[in-house]
């Protein structure tokens, strides 16, 4: 039997999600300078400013509420280098990231 937590599921209703996508999600979106295919998920590279690290912090903080099955691994350096995102989860993860989240 499966455990909750491993279910992959979002708690937004649907104009919820559709209101994320074109907000948070979308300026995310539009600041992705790379996108690494993982196993159970993807890489992310950014700019590394201090904006787009507070984006991605508010795009964590609201995620990790609604789709508490993700796994995030932030790497962040000097200001000169590349924030990294590591956005993954249990199997069926990744279809959902590209699916739903569309990022």
């Amino acid at each position: 039997m499966e455990k909750d937590e491993n279910k992959i599921s979002c708690k937004l209703t649907t104009p919820e999600l559709r209101r994320r996508k074109a907000t948070a999600i979308a300026k995310l979106k539009k600041l992705v300078i790379e996108r690494q295919e993982m196993p159970n998920g993807f890489r992310y590279k950014f700019a590394g400013s201090d904006q787009t690290l507070d984006l991605i912090n508010d795009f964590i903080k609201t995620e990790r509420l609604c789709c508490d099955f993700f796994s995030f691994h932030l790497t962040v350096s000097k200001q000169v280098y590349p924030i990294l995102l590591e956005l993954s989860g249990p199997k069926g993860a990744k279809g959902f990231i590209e699916n739903e989240i569309e990022l």
